[in-house]
This record gives C-alpha cells, structure tokens and sequence, in this order.
C-alpha cells in the first residue's frame, strides 16, 4: 500500500505531501485554485472536494495542498492523504 508523508512549508496554510511510491503526476505541473480549474484532473478534482481545500498544486515528486485559514489541518490532512494513497494504488 502506498504511504504519503506530510512536510510543512513556509505557509502555515499549506502541507507538501511526498512519497516514495511512485509519481503522482507522470509530468509536468498542474496548479489549480479552484475545483472548477481542475475539472479536467481526476486528482485535483478529488481534493477539492474535501472542506476547507484552497488550492492544488500537483508534480510528479509532491503535491502541495492549502486550505483555509479558517479550517485546521486536523480535518484536512487525513482526507488528503487517504485520497493521495488512493491515487497511488491505482497509478
């Protein structure tokens, strides 16, 4: 099964979440604000459908989420991350 590991980044809103099972993007970048910009990406658009999701940015190597500063991480980090395995499995 794959496994995602979350670091912080110099924004406390947003979490960059790395593995070493596999890519998450097979190239390029992808940076959506919204979940109507990621309509066309199957990942991007699971993401944003988790509450207080703000804006995705997807790499090959890592994936950078960012919420709301209303929202705390402890909701949003264990949905990410179970859609991200998710991803992973099935790549």
């Amino acid at each position: 099964m794959a496994t995602t590991q979350a670091e912080s980044t110099p924004n406390p809103n947003s979490l960059k979440f790395t593995t070493d099972d596999g890519a998450f993007l097979d190239g390029g970048v992808a940076a959506y604000a919204s979940a109507d910009e990621a309509d066309d990406d199957p990942l991007a658009r699971r993401l944003f459908t988790i509450a207080g999701v703000d804006d995705v940015f997807i790499t090959p190597q890592f994936v950078t989420v960012s919420k709301t500063p209303a929202v705390d991480w402890s909701s949003v980090k264990p949905d990410v991350e179970a859609i991200l395995t998710e991803h992973l499995s099935g790549r």
